[in-house]
């Protein structure tokens, strides 16, 4: 005999984030999360520097932090909450003020912290990818490295010394993964 899971959908989770406890939802699961490490914030607010100082002299479109959850998915609803997210700047207008943001960001960028799963970091870059994403940014702190994933399975594996640009999501930017890692 089989029981029938209710699923929550991305406005029922929005009314259950009043506590602001870290959590994402699922194919209509809601997942807890734990706070990231000391590390991992530091390195999601250094990764955003040449971002930021990029978007000021460009306005391209908006970067959002991990506070910001993206709907990826509907029935059942995926909620994501990337580290860093860049959206695009024809994608911002008439945005609702409260709620989630209606579909995937352009650019998911994702820091891994050493307790995350290699098979949950996959399953949300699949995630982003399958639900429009343009571009995804895997960050290794660890191996200073970053893995630049694209729609159709484009995958490569970028080191600390090369160039990550960002094509033709954010014409005109680029930095070092260094630099991503604070150097």
């Amino acid at each position: 005999m089989s029981t029938a899971t209710a699923h929550v959908t991305a406005e029922q989770f929005w009314k259950l984030c009043g506590d602001r406890r870290s959590r994402e939802l699922v194919a209509g699961e809601v997942v807890e999360l734990a706070p990231g490490s000391v590390e991992h914030g530091k390195i999601t607010l250094k990764a955003a520097f040449p971002l930021q100082a990029f978007l000021r002299n460009h306005s391209v479109g908006e970067l959002f932090g991990n506070d910001t959850g993206f709907i990826l998915s509907r029935n059942p609803d995926t909620v994501r909450g990337p580290d860093l997210a860049f959206v695009r700047r024809e994608r911002l207008a008439n945005l609702p003020r409260e709620g989630f943001f209606p579909g995937p960001p352009d650019v998911a960028i994702e820091v891994v912290s050493p307790n995350d799963l290699a098979q949950e970091v996959e399953r949300k870059v699949y995630e982003y990818l399958a639900a429009g994403a343009a571009m995804v940014w895997v960050l290794f702190p660890e191996t200073r490295h970053v893995m630049v994933y694209r729609p159709g399975g484009e995958a490569r594996v970028l080191g600390d010394q090369e160039t990550l640009d960002g094509g033709d999501v954010l014409p005109g930017f680029a930095c070092t993964v260094g630099e991503l890692f604070g150097n």
